[in-house]
């Protein structure tokens, strides 16, 4: 359960149908799904992803220091530019990822929903003598979402992050509901989430599970900085760039159409050949309803599956697209 003070009171606006699971606390859609897909693909609208957790690092060393901590180059990160950086376990495996920006004073991340507190953990756990304030500043932010291409603006000393997916912007909580009446329309969750399973663009928690390692999901040059070393994980990052292949692969599934439900979070993966008492080899990560591809999804699946093996997704029959090279 979200907890109180991250229920959105966008949530009142009309035609607001509340999203489940990790997403609670947020709007899945105001009444028409395609058409708020439509919306934000056309650079309109906005998202309320005020659930997401927000951390500052503030401090003379947070950047020297966050660059020991982070897969990312990120000690001369210059003010205003964006990133995108994990944590590690000591095997290599995604613990963590956040969506950075420095103001030139304090680095602002936002990051999936009830991951903040372990995350803090952590980083206070690792501050010994460094010069830096680890915030939990969630109560205090809302993380929303400008598509590319809006020609929204966003208020006056409101900390911005760019990407070529849109802005996100760090809104002062209390102002959430003027933003949302000066720049509607609100745009629903399902259609964010559509828009990134079509990008092919993995989350925490979805494309991933305990043992994922950055290679799998396409994370390598975006949010992992070959060139550094010195955070925990990096051996495993570099000993199977250099050596080897990961053992798994995220693909891209164009879905059946003719299925009235979509496969869950987890459903097995299969070859169609074999059927659906088949071995598994991997299992669906996210799906969605695309207004224009129809049914889609993504799938994490043995390295070794081939790239041109219809698939079945429970038993929905899926034509796969490579996302990760195996």
């Amino acid at each position: 359960m979200q907890r109180h003070s991250t229920i959105s009171p966008l949530l009142s606006l009309p035609g607001a149908v509340p999203a489940e699971g990790r997403d609670e606390g947020v709007a899945a859609h105001y009444g028409d799904l395609f058409r708020e897909q439509r919306t934000l693909a056309d650079g309109g609208g906005f998202v309320d992803l005020s659930h997401r957790g927000v951390v500052t690092v503030s401090g003379g060393d947070r950047l020297s220091w966050l660059h020991l901590l982070l897969t990312q180059h990120v000690s001369d990160l210059p003010a205003g530019q964006a990133t995108e950086a994990l944590i590690l376990s000591a095997h290599g495996h995604i613990e963590h990822a956040l969506s950075l920006v420095d103001d030139g004073e304090t680095v602002w991340a936002h990051v999936e929903p009830g991951t903040q507190e372990a995350l803090i953990a952590y980083l206070e756990s690792m501050k010994f003598f460094y010069r830096v304030e680890v915030a939990d500043r969630t109560d205090d932010f809302a993380v929303v979402h400008l598509p590319a291409g809006s020609i929204a603006e966003a208020p006056e000393g409101v900390v911005v992050r760019e990407t070529p997916q849109g802005r996100d912007l760090f809104l002062p909580r209390e102002g959430l509901e003027a933003y949302a009446a000066a720049n509607g329309p609100a745009i629903g969750v399902l259609a964010y989430e559509a828009l990134r399973v079509e990008a092919h663009r993995p989350r925490l928690g979805f494309e991933t599970d305990h043992r994922t390692i950055p290679h799998e999901i396409g994370l390598i040059g975006t949010a992992v900085h070959l060139q550094k070393g010195c955070y925990r994980g990096q051996e495993t990052v570099a000993r199977v760039h250099n050596l080897g292949k990961p053992p798994r692969r995220l693909v891209f599934l164009h879905l059946d159409g003719s299925e009235v439900h979509l496969p869950g979070h987890g459903t097995p993966v299969r070859l169609a050949a074999d059927g659906e008492e088949g071995r598994q080899l991997g299992f669906i990560t996210t799906s969605a309803r695309h207004y224009e591809l129809g049914p889609i999804a993504l799938a994490l699946v043995k390295r070794n599956v081939p790239v041109d093996a219809k698939l079945l997704a429970g038993g929905t029959a899926a034509a796969q697209e490579t996302v990760v090279e195996p």
